[in-house]
């Protein structure tokens, strides 16, 4: 599966951004998808997990009820909409593949990465 994220840039802090990862290759709905995130000079972390189906996430404690991760398995696409930013949340977003029917928040646990989409919230 080949994966292209988008939707990053520059925004406030207190704003909100979407970011939108687009899956091509095989069936979209056989993947876990997550998003990770890595900032300047740091080791990069889990953001968000999603099922197949849609039906079950989970979150970094430092986005949970701020980022909301999302799918439509029609369009090859998942989300990740993101509200009330804040400086810290700056980094480049990946999203992130794995067929396994589990979601997993490690790295490792994922085999498909796509290119990163830079996020830089201003105070």
């Amino acid at each position: 599966v080949q994966l292209q994220a988008s939707g990053g840039g520059l925004v406030q802090a207190g704003g909100s951004l979407r970011l939108s990862c687009r899956a091509s290759g095989r069936t979209f709905s056989f993947y876990v998808m997550g998003w990770f995130r890595q900032a300047p000079g740091q080791e990069r972390e889990f953001v968000a997990t999603i099922s197949r189906s849609g039906n079950t996430t989970r979150y970094a404690d430092s986005v949970k009820g701020r980022f909301t991760i999302s799918r439509d398995n029609a369009k090859n696409t998942v989300y990740l909409q993101m509200n009330s930013l804040k400086p810290e949340d700056t980094a480049v977003y990946s999203c992130a593949a794995r067929t396994s029917g589990l979601i997993a928040t490690t790295q490792s646990a994922y085999g498909y990465w796509g290119q990163g989409t830079q996020v830089t919230v201003s105070s």
